[in-house]
């Protein structure tokens, strides 16, 4: 299951930045700082419905266009069941949020560097027994207002939303939130399940990334909700 994830998290967005895909990635970056017109947009959580629709890959390659323009960004690996985050950029995850959010380290320590100028990660850390719990504490909610001082966008990879009930929790407390589905395998009646969940969890859904499109220019759309 590691290795497949690993294969999975492709970084386009740093290794052909002239590809149709990075530019869709560079449009789905727009999107966002037009949606910020009139408040911060400076937390965001992406997600999927159902495993395997390609959160993680957008989530990191939406991280890389950002920290691109010139962006303070963290990615940060909040999928404390499966972390991948750690795999696609060659990072150990000996430690990470998790060692932040127990109060065994801090999060400048825990703090990772990349290739990526103006991009770092904090990776899951060990996985906890009580991922949920974990991240409905008080702790989580301290992280995050301190992270939004030290970074012009924060950007969490979080668990399938129809899974569990991580995503919801962090969403609750931030900005925003990107769903990603994946054309031809997301069944419609899971995508708008998820979508209900994550309204009622008092946030803001910022659009959908559909995943997977096969065209002639490019394979990954952004829609506007």
């Amino acid at each position: 299951m590691r290795s497949k994830d690993k294969k999975q998290v492709n970084l386009i967005a740093q290794n052909n930045p002239k590809s149709p895909i990075t530019e869709q990635y560079r449009l789905i970056r727009t999107n966002i700082q037009f949606s910020s017109v009139d408040e911060d947009i400076q937390t965001i959580v992406v997600t999927s419905a159902e495993p395997n629709d390609g959160k993680s890959t957008t989530s990191a390659n939406l991280a890389i266009v950002l920290a691109q323009e010139e962006k303070k960004v963290l990615l940060v690996d909040a999928d404390l069941r499966k972390p991948s985050v750690h795999y696609a950029f060659g990072l150990s995850n000996i430690q990470g949020l998790t060692s932040v959010l127990t109060k065994k380290m801090s999060i400048e320590t825990a703090v990772m560097q990349t290739d990526v100028p103006n991009l770092e990660i904090l990776t899951s850390g060990p996985i906890p027994p009580n991922p949920s719990e974990l991240l409905n504490s008080r702790a989580i909610g301290i992280t995050i207002k301190e992270l939004k001082e030290m970074y012009d966008y924060i950007i969490f990879d979080t668990p399938p939303v129809l899974v569990v009930p991580d995503s919801q929790i962090v969403a609750n407390k931030c900005d925003g939130v990107i769903m990603v589905v994946s054309s031809g395998k997301t069944n419609k009646q899971s995508a708008v399940k998820a979508k209900e969940l994550l309204t009622k969890a008092n946030t803001s859904v910022l659009g959908v990334v559909l995943n997977g499109v096969e065209t002639d220019n490019s394979n990954y759309y952004y829609y506007q909700s």
